[in-house]
């Protein structure tokens, strides 16, 4: 069958089952006349030699393009998901929207419960309700990932308020760089699960903004205390903690009594956002308070709970520790991270070298040189100064 002209075309009576024209040796274009008359839509046809099937993908109508255009745009279309399902693609198409579903089914699997849930809520925000939920894959362009990130960018960001509002304010980089990691990741393993031909249309799209500066709000050690004063018991236990430690709240969070070695006075970062893997020797203090957390408890249970006996996450220590920076007349703006931040600092300033900083932080030398080398430089031109005569 002649599916390559105009004139060929027209001459087609309308029915259920396309006209098919043969592209290469399993590989058919197919043609359905719209019994509307103008026009019609455009399928392909693959034959799998290795299972038997013969799976059939719409192409659509292409009815933006002249008729004399529609053979030529829909052969490259065919041909493109040919190749991808040579290359081991996979038969079926799936939106944006359900690669997000699989992401978090992933997680589920994988991660646990606590990270599948972050990233539902913020597709639920961001992706569920978008247009691009609905585009396909293998539709999916670089301009669509780019007018998302747009009206990402231009939703305001919803901070907690102690009088219980919620009053918006300007979305930062790190908050767009937060928001946009799920969308990557689920598209990333739509990728390797072969339902996408390649990264192209998320690679520079989704890339990660840089980060406006330096981190500015820092608590010294007096303030800390103050703040572990406020806190109820199962918290506090929880904060002492990352005020001992350069470790990320959430890492924190996921550690199991296992991984704290007692004889060694050990412990072992198994998952973090970077730098999983790495084991942390313990000074005394330190080594004490997680003993305490640790005692009377299985291998497998939270190395620091809450009083219920499950592990922490944003959503349980966010809001006692509000209250407890309130209470203890504390900067607003600080959090969980800004202890981290505190205690990086002191390592820095009281000498440690930025590589040990960076590996028992889980980041890299890079990304401390970056927020905390001015605090190094400062040492070095008080050393400097030492050296006058």
């Amino acid at each position: 069958m002649e599916l390559g002209t105009v004139r060929s075309r027209e001459k087609l009576k309308p029915q259920r089952e396309p006209y098919w024209q043969k592209l290469a040796v399993g590989q058919h274009l197919g043609f359905r006349p719209s019994s509307a008359g103008g026009g019609g839509t455009w399928i392909a046809r693959f034959y799998d030699p290795d299972t038997g099937k013969k799976p059939l993908q719409s192409l659509g109508a292409f009815d933006h393009l002249p008729a004399s255009e529609r053979f030529t745009a829909a052969s490259k279309a065919a041909r493109e998901w040919f190749k991808h399902l040579s290359s081991g693609g996979a038969h079926e198409t799936i939106t944006v929207g359900q690669a997000c579903e699989r992401y978090v089914e992933h997680l589920s699997r994988d991660k646990g419960e606590v990270k599948a849930n972050e990233a539902r809520a913020r597709f639920r925000r961001f992706v569920d309700a978008d247009p691009i939920a609905s585009i396909e894959l293998p539709k999916l362009k670089k301009v669509h990932l780019l007018e998302w990130r747009r009206r990402l960018t231009a939703a305001p960001a919803v901070i907690a308020n102690r009088k219980g509002g919620k009053p918006t304010r300007k979305r930062s980089p790190a908050t767009i760089n937060r928001d946009m990691v799920p969308v990557r990741a689920a598209l990333n393993l739509a990728l390797a699960d072969g339902y996408a031909l390649s990264a192209l249309a998320w690679r520079a799209a989704l890339k990660p903004l840089e980060s406006s500066g330096r981190r500015t709000v820092y608590l010294d050690r007096v303030q800390r205390r103050a703040l572990l004063d406020k806190l109820p018991e199962d918290v506090a236990t929880f904060i002492t903690a990352l005020c001992l430690l350069p470790i990320r709240p959430g890492a924190l969070a996921g550690l199991t009594v296992r991984d704290f070695d007692a004889r060694q006075k050990t412990l072992r970062i198994h998952h973090d956002k970077a730098g999983g893997g790495r084991t942390i020797l313990l000074p005394d203090a330190t080594a004490k308070h997680l003993r305490a957390s640790a005692r009377g408890k299985l291998p497998t249970a939270p190395l620091f709970a809450r009083w219920d006996g499950k592990a922490w996450d944003k959503e349980m220590w966010k809001k006692p520790i509000k209250e407890a920076m309130a209470a203890a007349e504390l900067p607003e703006s600080a959090s969980a991270y800004t202890l981290r931040h505190s205690v990086i600092t002191d390592l820095v300033t009281e000498g440690l070298d930025l590589f040990t900083v960076a590996q028992i932080s889980g980041t890299s030398v890079a990304m401390i040189e970056k927020h905390y080398g001015h605090l190094q430089r400062d040492r070095a031109a008080k050393a400097l100064a030492g050296l006058a005569l």
